[in-house]
């Protein structure tokens, strides 16, 4: 009896924590920008990979790097995410937002595929239960919505909570192909 409350226990808790891990490349003996801009990363993606943790089981090693050339963000499903020089971008919202691409929106076939047919079978009915009846994701751009963290002004807890279960669902739904 023990081990079965022990095994649902351990169940529950691994079901329950995402696994997205990550590391931030350094320069050896960064520059005063460097350090700036390395201090604000790793808070940006310490919150948006507890967030992750709380609503999804993903998986994904994520390696990011600080690249003054970007002009905001980017990220590729081959899990490398790199933030630019404008300290505007290095949030959780844009963390979260590049962390669903290293997960696949906007990056596969299947997300395209999926996109195109409005074929969201988990997705589509947890968005419903949210904004009513008649709410759809839409694609874009390699980006989707509502709750695609697009834009600064996306920003709330309520929304990158359903950002996280949004992609989430969307993973279920075949989005890694």
């Amino acid at each position: 009896m023990r081990f079965s409350i022990l095994a649902a226990t351990l169940t529950y808790v691994s079901a329950a924590s995402g696994a997205i891990t990550w590391s931030l490349e350094k320069a050896s003996a960064p520059t005063a920008d460097q350090s700036d801009a390395y201090t604000k990363i790793e808070a940006a993606m310490r919150l948006a990979v507890a967030r992750y943790a709380r609503y999804t089981s993903a998986s994904k090693t994520v390696r990011v790097y600080y690249a003054p050339g970007v002009p905001t963000a980017e990220a590729s499903y081959n899990g490398d995410l790199r933030f630019g020089s404008d300290r505007a971008y290095m949030t959780e919202r844009t963390a979260m937002h590049e962390i669903a691409h290293t997960l696949g929106v906007g990056q596969t076939a299947a997300f395209d595929t999926k996109c195109a047919a409005d074929d969201w079978a988990t997705a589509t009915p947890l968005l419903r239960s949210w904004d009513g009846a008649a709410a759809r994701i839409s694609c874009g751009g390699g980006h989707f919505w509502p709750y695609g963290l697009n834009y600064e002004t996306e920003w709330s807890e309520t929304n990158g909570n359903r950002h996280v279960q949004l992609v989430d669902a969307m993973i279920k739904d075949g989005l890694q192909g």
